[in-house]
């Protein structure tokens, strides 16, 4: 057992929107992702999903709204519900996740990591 530091994490990749794992808790991945720029509207159809920003400002869109999460602040997008993750800076974020979730949900794209990297 080892303790992660997420600085250290964060800074071992550059690509956007493609979740490195950093841990496991009872069958769900702990996932790290730096965002920039708009992601696929999508959902989960069986699985919540825990976005915590660690940098930056992340806009979590909604059909019938948005929530806006800064540094420090977190939000659960409950199963089935469409959401579109956007970020106009770099931000970077802590995904709690299911293991085997794929990050596009119910749509398959050129940014779909089915197995993500674990670093």
């Amino acid at each position: 057992m080892d303790k992660v530091n997420l600085a250290e994490k964060f800074a071992r990749f550059t690509e956007h929107w493609s979740p490195k794992v950093v841990g496991e808790v009872d069958g769900y991945e702990i996932k790290l992702a730096k965002v920039h720029g708009d992601f696929v509207w999508h959902k989960h159809d069986d699985a919540d999903e825990l976005f915590l920003v660690t940098r930056g400002r992340l806009v979590i869109r909604l059909r019938d709204g948005e929530v806006a999460l800064d540094a420090g602040e977190l939000f659960v997008v409950p199963r089935g519900v469409e959401h579109q993750p956007s970020a106009a800076d770099e931000c970077e974020v802590v995904l709690f996740e299911r293991k085997g979730l794929v990050n596009t949900g119910d749509v398959v794209e050129a940014r779909t990591v089915a197995q993500p990297e674990r670093i």
